[in-house]
This record gives structure tokens, sequence and C-alpha cells, in this order.
């Protein structure tokens, strides 16, 4: 049977125990990639062709772990390379041996050589060194001595850069409340509406919601709305790429009047359009527009 044909990433994290690989898949599987830990090195191959020819459209790619919690890996490793289809990329983590050192102290777990070497530092230097055959031929090789969880994440997002800026990328969830039922704990920012005119105050609007255009017309056709909305859509056009940079994947913005029925829910669909026409992934959800 012909190999499959792929244009989607296959990715091989490696690397040091505790130099961050299971961050790393974390990352990766965020952006959109199916991720398996700690597959034993023999179904590699079948797990590569099982996924690329009938899995492979519903996710950005495929991204298999695998160190020396498998032992035979060093040996086994130009062997399996050879098997799989699409060629993978490497990824191959490292970290200083004093870090490595700290980083187990605070987790208290095992080494997967500790069974076999005496001490951890001998285990940690007897690692390094089965592994680099692996580092070698490795296509990024990452140090996270000096690395924060969003340093990693930079790393990895700036080498698969096309997957990071597709819809799996950042995405902006809207929520929509009344404040005399409960603010959403979730959000990052709360920006309060109760200064735009309400509806409530008009009959024939008041069994409406913003969703309505005769209300949302009532609550953004005025002139505090219109001086309003450009000021806040500019400031979250500022805001999201920064956040995005930072390698943020999710901003949840809140946005509250009094009963959560009428002013916040049609500024939360007019933010929620404007940066919908710019191709971003935006969710919406109307907390308390069905209460009394």
């Amino acid at each position: 049977m012909a190999p499959p044909t792929a244009t989607k990433p296959l990715v091989i994290v490696s690397g040091l125990s505790g130099s961050g690989k299971s961050t790393a898949l974390n990352i990766l599987e965020d952006m959109g990639l199916f991720c398996v830990d700690n597959l034993p090195a023999a179904m590699a191959p079948d797990l590569v062709d099982l996924f690329f020819r009938s899995s492979a459209d519903a996710y950005a790619g495929l991204a298999l772990g695998m160190d020396l919690r498998q032992p035979a890996l060093a040996q086994q490793w130009q062997e399996i390379l050879a098997k799989l289809h699409p060629t993978p990329t490497v990824l191959f983590l490292e970290a200083s041996t004093s870090t490595l050192l700290r980083r187990y102290a605070a987790t208290r777990r095992p080494h997967p050589l500790s069974t076999t070497t005496p001490g951890l530092e001998q285990a940690i230097e007897t690692e390094r060194s089965l592994l680099a055959v692996i580092r070698d031929g490795a296509h990024l090789v990452i140090d996270t001595t000096h690395y924060s969880i969003h340093d990693l994440r930079r790393a990895i997002q700036s080498r698969w850069e096309t997957l990071s800026s597709a819809p799996q990328g950042m995405r902006l969830h809207l929520i929509t409340f009344g404040f005399k039922h409960a603010m959403p704990s979730e959000a990052d920012t709360v920006i309060d509406v109760r200064f735009l005119p309400n509806p409530y105050f008009e009959p024939s609007l008041r069994q409406g919601t913003g969703q309505d255009p005769e209300v949302a017309a009532f609550v953004l056709e005025n002139p505090i709305a219109q001086a309003f909305l450009p000021k806040l859509i500019g400031l979250l056009d500022t805001m999201i790429p920064l956040l995005e940079a930072e390698g943020r994947f999710r901003f949840t913005l809140a946005l509250g009047c009094t009963g959560g029925r009428h002013r916040s829910v049609a500024v939360a669909e007019r933010v929620g359009a404007h940066f919908r026409a710019q191709g971003r992934t935006v969710t919406v959800e109307h907390r308390h527009w069905t209460l009394p």
C-alpha cells in the first residue's frame, strides 16, 4: 500500500526529561494538532498512516511525544524515522543539568533512568548522552533553561507560524451579562455599558433583545454610542494582536448592562461582527438575556 500524502505537519517531540516536552505537546495541541505522548515506537508508523488516511481533516497535524520512557528509543531511532511518512519534523527540548535537578526537586517525580542509574545527576547525563543521536538530527532544538511557559509557546508558534496564525489561534469570546444577576468570573476584561440609552424604558422595545434591529438601533445609533464604539473597538484592535503575540489562545471580554438583555447584547453583536470581518474566530455567549 502506498504511503499517504500529507500537507499537514507530522511533529516528533523528544528531549530530556524535565525539559518541557509535555508543555510543548500541550502547546501543539492548542494549535490544533492531534497529540499522542509516550506512544510505543513500534506503533508509530501504523498510527501515522491511520491518521493521515482517515483523521487528518479534523486536525492541523499530528504530534508524537517520544523519549527514554521507551528504553530502546535511541537504538531504534533511525529505523523509526525511515518508516514514517510524511517525513517528521523533530523538536528536541533540553535544559542545563542544574535546571533539571531543580525541576525534579520541585515535582518529586522519578527520572526514567532512576532504576538503572545511581543518582539523579548521573541519570540526567546518561539520558543526555543516549539522546544525542536524536538531538543531532533534530530540526529545532530549544534550550528551556531560562524559558517560561510563555517563552516556549512563542518559540513553538514562531516555528509553525502558519498554524498559530490560522483560525486555531487566539479566540475572542464575548459574554454579555446583567449586573443585577452576576458578573462572569472567567472574564479577562469587563466593560460596563450601563451609560448607554436603555431600551427597557421604551415600552415598545422592552420585550426585545439587543439582537432585534430596532433595539440595536436604539442602543447604537445615538451620539453616546457613536462616540464610544470606535474607542472600544480601537482599544481591542490594539490589545488583541499584543495578547496574541504573548501566546494567548483565548481572550474573554464581558460586556454588562443592568439586566443583560439589551445594551450589552447590542454592543457584543457589533464587536463580534467587527472581528469576524477580520477573519478572527469569535464566539458570543448571552448569559442573562432570557432572565426577568
